[in-house]
């Protein structure tokens, strides 16, 4: 099997590739995560997607990269990752009792070929009404400031959800793992083959 090569220092994405047994590495891609003007939200996590992929591929000749990026947008605003608690209060507030969208591109590039597959996976959550204080102690026991929307899904961030619509809830956390088999097996890598 060629090397499998993740695009990315997350801990959550790492975390989730490990649960197809698949050996793999990872790699820091070094690339500006800006969006463009007047690109869309698919268009960013498709673009960046692709990026990343391309930006390892140089060390891994020979390789399946794996590139993913993801947003959260709200009422048509990207939520980033908010970095503090100032941050992730707001975000939550502004989140509170609305639909959250959680847009990820992913990309699986043969560095030997040059090919690229890449999709977009588009999660969905409503998120209950929210006191203040809520939110404060979602905050203080989980403290999700490396997450974009602030929550972590996979922990106690699913008291926040009201309901989740989706295809692949590992979309959630930010690595597509349904869509990623896919890829791999037009790439003759079977996940459930020896």
């Amino acid at each position: 099997m060629k090397t499998l090569v993740l695009a990315s220092t997350s801990p959550y994405r790492r975390e989730l590739l490990e649960r197809l047994g698949l050996p793999f590495e990872t790699a820091s891609p070094n690339v500006d995560e800006t969006a463009l003007t007047y690109e869309t939200p698919e268009q960013l996590v498709k673009r960046l997607a692709k990026l990343k992929a391309r930006a390892v591929a140089v060390d891994f000749p020979d390789a399946l990269i794996i590139g993913s990026d993801q947003v959260a947008v709200l009422d048509n605003q990207i939520l980033g990752k908010p970095g503090n608690h100032e941050t992730a209060v707001q975000q939550l507030s502004n989140a509170s009792g609305k639909k959250v969208l959680f847009i990820t591109g992913l990309c699986l590039l043969s560095s030997a070929t040059g090919k690229a597959q890449v999709s977009v996976d588009i999660f969905s959550v409503e998120f209950r009404q929210l006191s203040a204080s809520q939110i404060e102690n979602y905050l203080q026991r989980e403290k999700p400031y490396d997450c974009a929307g602030s929550f972590k899904s996979e922990g106690l961030g699913i008291s926040l959800f009201e309901r989740m619509e989706g295809d692949d809830p590992n979309a959630l956390i930010g690595l597509p793992l349904i869509t990623l088999i896919n890829m791999l097996s037009t790439e003759e890598v079977d996940v459930l083959g020896k």
